[in-house]
């Protein structure tokens, strides 16, 4: 039962993360693109690989904080569900190109986000 209430508490903890993030980047870049979720993405995605290949790996951390970063952190910060739901919101009011770059720079740049982590880590 602690573990999942490891988990539980970095994944409220990477949801106010990512609420806060969203929208300080809406504050500062145009609302047409779903850039707070690419932002969190992107973010979720280095930190993940930071804490796997940077960490983990090297058994420099403890099962506990792998599951409070990497499950509930990383899990509650990143969304690919918000994605999901903005990527098809492009594409119902035919916002076509949008949408594929939404699904291109999501995808792309956050797996370089964590290849990126790995690299750091070698």
């Amino acid at each position: 039962m602690e573990k999942y209430f490891i988990v539980f508490l970095g994944a409220g903890i990477g949801g106010g993360a990512r609420y806060w993030v969203t929208n300080f980047v809406h504050k500062y870049l145009p609302a047409f693109f779903p850039y707070g979720t690419l932002f969190v993405n992107i973010i979720g995605s280095f930190i993940l690989g930071l804490l796997i290949y940077g960490f983990d790996e090297k058994e420099m951390i403890s099962l506990n904080v792998k599951l409070f970063f990497g499950v509930g952190f990383c899990g509650g910060l990143t969304t690919f569900s918000t994605f999901s739901l903005e990527t098809l919101n492009l594409v119902r009011d035919a916002q076509f190109a949008l949408a594929s770059l939404n699904i291109l720079l999501n995808v792309i740049v956050s797996f370089l986000g964590i290849y990126f982590a790995y690299l750091i880590t070698r």
